[in-house]
């Protein structure tokens, strides 16, 4: 990783001298001469560090460091004379890394410089670590959807999102046809092969906002924010009918199909999170009940819905 550094010094030699062996040194390096310069370069330039004085005319290196942590990724290791009227404590209270007395020697500079690099790959690698444990406890596994626990907690946001702006919220409840059947007949392992091909095509017929999700055992959920319940019709169309041309093949010589229920509705104002569900539910267990492998929907009480 290339480090890039933002000397501010209104002292021109040691910003000069500095500059050099930074370069020297194998790093990126740009320099001011004051606090308010700087704040014009960090516009274009995005330096990971930022080694600034603290006595400067103008804007001080305290105040810059307080700036620099508020609006910009990056660190800042402050420099300061030893007569100086600033603490450590000072420094480190403002955001700064780090503090170092002038004059300095380079290499112990460099050293400093380095300590918080090693800082910087750990800060990343924990916001990494953050993301993917994130990511895990909303994910299910096998088949790379969301998981139930994030679609009740992502659920209340797009109502909240449909009643602030009346754009149209829609949802279907999806249900592989004799799902048991197939695991009874070809075993646990093949039965998750075919969770795992349903949630590769939900994802593949969606849009970025949209968000599909495992909603339980071979039941799944697709959110489609903006989307009016004709809309959300075809989207359950494409996948019912992206799913019943997929072919299956649990054992030597045979070639099997796999069906899907779905039920379409369409949020209003009128609902709650769980009748909105609910619905959506009663949709599903209609296409069950006449005959599997389609999709029927109900519309929201009061709202009559022509369907294309």
């Amino acid at each position: 990783m290339t480090i890039s550094i933002l000397i501010v010094d209104d002292e021109e030699a040691i910003k000069e001298t500095t500059e050099e062996f930074l370069k020297m040194s194998g790093y990126i390096v740009q320099s001011a001469g004051s606090a308010e310069e700087a704040v014009n370069i960090l516009q274009t330039f995005h330096p990971k560090i930022v080694l600034t004085d603290i006595t400067m005319q103008g804007m001080d290196g305290l105040e810059l460091t307080q700036l620099i942590k508020k609006k910009y990724a990056a660190e800042v290791i402050v420099m300061t004379g030893y007569c100086a009227d600033y603490s450590y404590e000072e420094a480190i209270f403002a955001g700064a890394s780090d503090f170092i007395f002038k004059p300095f020697r380079f290499e112990e500079l460099n050293l400093r410089i380095k300590r918080v690099v090693r800082e910087i790959k750990l800060k990343k690698k924990h916001v990494e670590l953050i993301r993917e444990l994130k990511d895990f406890a909303i994910t299910d596994a096998l088949t790379n959807l969301y998981n139930s626990k994030y679609f009740f907690e992502n659920l209340p946001k797009e109502i909240e999102r449909h009643n602030r702006y009346q754009h149209p919220l829609s949802l279907l409840m999806i249900d592989i046809d004799k799902f048991k059947d197939y695991n009874d007949s070809w075993g646990h392992l093949e039965g998750d092969k075919v969770l795992m091909k349903m949630g590769e095509i939900i994802t593949s017929c969606l849009r970025s906002m949209d968000t599909g999700y495992r909603y339980g055992g071979e039941e799944f959920t697709v959110l489609l924010p903006e989307t009016d319940l004709n809309q959300a019709l075809r989207v359950g169309e494409r996948i019912r009918k992206a799913l019943s041309e997929k072919r299956f093949y649990p054992d030597t010589g045979e070639e099997v199909s796999v069906t899907i229920s779905i039920g379409a509705t369409e949020f209003s104002t009128h609902d709650d999170l769980h009748s909105f569900v609910k619905r959506a539910d009663m949709a599903m267990y209609r296409s069950k009940n006449s005959g599997r492998n389609t999709i029927n929907f109900i519309p929201p009480k009061g709202k009559n819905i022509q369907t294309a």
